[in-house]
């Protein structure tokens, strides 16, 4: 992991003097962003390639909260007294590190920032809530058919990680997920060309 000086890539609504006062850090696959229960002192915005939360279950397997590229790392932990979740890369990732109590400074002085950042919050409690809905689902299928309905377009969803990444993301096994897949493909539901997917309305 390094640090350097590159031009800021972030939303364009973070001041410029903000984004000039950030550090760029290099994460290779496997690195650790941050742990469960360590205390915040950074808010973490990823440039490029992909950062997961996780949290472990008592069995020990891991739980995929959140897939994160192209944009901040656990933005709620920015009050919290410490990190309720494992945040590891999982490419080759470039963040951009900005210090806590800069950012939190940067938001009490502007109210355009501010507004952003609410807007962008909500955007994701939004997103929290449709997972919460297809979590609910108890067949596969259905969560499939939900997942491609929400983030998908015209029915069709192009996977931009791996499918073991996917069936985490959908609470399930990665073995029920290609199963069921398999399924609809022969029932005629569903055509998977490499990463893309597409859900067929109606069967011929």
């Amino acid at each position: 992991m390094s640090a350097g000086v590159e031009p800021p890539v972030t939303p364009a609504w973070i001041p410029a003097d903000l984004c000039r006062s950030a550090r760029v850090v290099r994460l290779l696959p496997g690195d650790t962003v941050f742990t469960q229960g360590t205390k915040p002192e950074s808010v973490d915005y990823v440039q490029a390639g992909e950062v997961h939360l996780l949290r472990c279950t008592p069995g020990g397997g891991d739980i995929l909260l959140h897939r994160i590229q192209n944009g901040f790392i656990a933005e709620a932990s920015i009050d919290a007294a410490n990190y309720h979740c494992d945040a590891v890369a999982v490419k080759v990732t470039t963040l951009r590190r900005f210090e806590r109590q800069r950012f939190r400074a940067a938001l009490d002085r502007s109210l355009d920032f501010r507004s952003a950042w609410s807007a962008m919050l909500a955007q994701e409690i939004r997103r929290l809530r449709t997972q919460c809905e297809r979590l609910a689902l108890n067949k596969a299928r259905d969560r499939i058919a939900h997942y491609m309905a929400c983030e998908g377009q015209d029915g069709i969803l192009e996977l931009t990680g791996t499918r073991k990444a996917w069936a985490q993301e959908l609470g399930l096994t990665h073995e029920a997920l290609y199963r069921e897949l398999s399924r609809l493909k022969a029932q005629g539901w569903l055509r998977m060309e490499g990463n893309v997917l597409t859900w067929i309305q109606s069967r011929s």
